[in-house]
């Protein structure tokens, strides 16, 4: 668990740098989420929320952080990324992959959301997709939405073509003895 996991963190941290767009005050469309959700759902919560975590942590280093200071490095880094270990809820479930991503996913965007609303909002009134945003609630929900419902998205699309072919890894069936 510990190779696999050291591995899924260092291909995550890979793949968050190969990023399809990035918006101004940070956030990215990238596929960095795909190996944790997988090695979430194939270890289980507690595995994968000290993965995230360990992953949150590095990211600031490796890739950077745009932040308004600690606060939202530590929401938007460290706890953002590290819930997403409540997808190991999936492990040994049917369908586990795709309901867990969806979970991970989710429990990501909320903590975005509430970062973006507390401590982004004094960047409100703000412009983003040409629409000015001077609701710190609605704006956090449409620009931290814009990337993390894509990354789902894509994360779910991947899966969704690599269930057959690969569904024993999905399952954590090549684990059991």
């Amino acid at each position: 668990m510990l190779c696999e996991g050291a591995i899924m963190i260092a291909l995550s941290l890979v793949l968050g740098l190969l990023k399809v767009f990035e918006l101004p005050q940070g956030g990215s469309v990238s596929l960095e989420m795909l190996p944790l959700l997988l090695f979430c759902v194939r270890w289980g919560m507690g595995g994968g929320l000290i993965a995230c975590f360990a992953f949150g942590i590095l990211q600031v280093f490796i890739q950077g952080a745009v932040s308004w200071g600690w606060q939202s490095i530590l929401l938007d880094y460290v706890l953002a990324f590290g819930v997403i270990g409540v997808a190991g809820l999936g492990k040994g479930k049917p369908g586990g992959i795709f309901w867990g991503s969806i979970l991970g996913g989710a429990a990501r965007f909320i903590i975005h959301y509430i970062s973006g609303i507390t401590i982004y909002k004094i960047v409100a009134p703000t412009e983003i997709f040409g629409t000015v945003f001077d609701n710190p609630s609605l704006y956090s929900l449409v620009y931290n939405g814009s990337y993390v419902g894509i990354d789902i998205v894509l994360c779910l699309v991947i899966f969704g073509i690599l269930y057959a072919p690969l569904k024993k890894y999905f399952t954590g069936a090549d684990l059991k003895k």
